[in-house]
């Protein structure tokens, strides 16, 4: 299944540069995972936002869920999914 999510980060004001950094680098490693797993398929930046958005392909919604859970910064992201159906003039 296909799913479009939208994302947006809130890390704490009080949190370390030091730690915003390890975050960052820990996201990519990990979002790069994703990616050689087929599962994050595409990734776009919102401009102006600490937001993204993301085309993800799972075998459900819970292996979904459970890739998003897996990102460091998750803890810290306000997420929306939006499961995608073929339109009839894909086919």
């Amino acid at each position: 299944m296909e799913f479009l999510v939208r994302f947006e980060t809130r890390l704490p004001d009080e949190m370390s540069q030091e730690r915003r950094a390890e975050l960052r680098s820990a996201e990519r490693a990990r979002a790069d995972e994703l990616r050689q797993a087929g599962m994050l398929k595409r990734l776009w930046r919102v401009p102006g936002r600490r937001a993204a958005v993301g085309l993800w392909e799972a075998p459900d919604a819970t292996a979904l869920h459970d890739a998003l859970a897996s990102l460091p910064q998750f803890a810290w992201m306000d997420v929306t999914v939006e499961a995608l159906a073929t339109h009839p003039q894909e086919v």
